[in-house]
């Protein structure tokens, strides 16, 4: 069985690695956000549990991370091939008849693809939106925070998850091109 999607660099040349190298620094980044966001959530706990005083703001900075943070690493996920998957009949397909695999791969890699491109077609004009209407989310008066970063990092990770799902589709097509069995 051939492993399109194991975690191990690509040899596809400066635009792949480009885009390898872009899906590490936003997993690396999500990493971080989610030890920022611990030690957020702890000292709040904290702070309510020890002195009856809560820090404002930590709430809405929860919900608007966890959005962020997922797809932050979403791309990376689908790179290491570590998103949610039944592949059972895909791999058994794959060792005994790469061709059929292949043609799978195909199939599914585009459709993803396609399934990242009318999400963006809905998050471009929601971040068009934030960003142009100075959308907020918070409590005027005690603490607000943009919505437009977190549109961003939305229409940010479903781009560069695309893309590797275009690359992936590329990697199969290839063997079927050659006349792989």
């Amino acid at each position: 069985m051939t492993d399109l999607t194991g975690g191990a660099p690509s040899t596809g040349g400066a635009p792949q690695d480009i885009l390898d190298r872009v899906l590490t620094v936003m997993n690396t980044i999500g990493s971080v956000w989610i030890f920022i966001l611990m030690v957020m959530i702890d000292t709040d706990a904290f702070s309510r549990t020890l002195f009856t005083f809560p820090i404002h703001g930590v709430n809405e900075m929860v919900e608007m991370s966890i959005v962020g943070i997922v797809f932050m690493q979403l791309g990376d996920a689908t790179r290491r091939g570590r998103l949610t998957r039944s592949d059972g009949f895909y791999g058994l397909v794959q060792s005994r008849a790469p061709k059929a695999g292949h043609v799978m791969g195909v199939f599914f890699d585009l459709l993803a693809a396609l399934f990242f491109v009318i999400v963006l077609y809905g998050a471009i004009p929601d971040l068009y939106d934030a960003w142009r209407f100075d959308y907020f989310v918070g409590e005027e008066g005690l603490f607000t925070v943009a919505e437009w970063p977190i549109k961003f990092i939305i229409v940010l990770g479903c781009t560069v998850t695309m893309l590797h799902f275009i690359k992936l589709t590329v990697r199969h097509l290839l063997p079927l091109i050659r006349g792989v069995r």
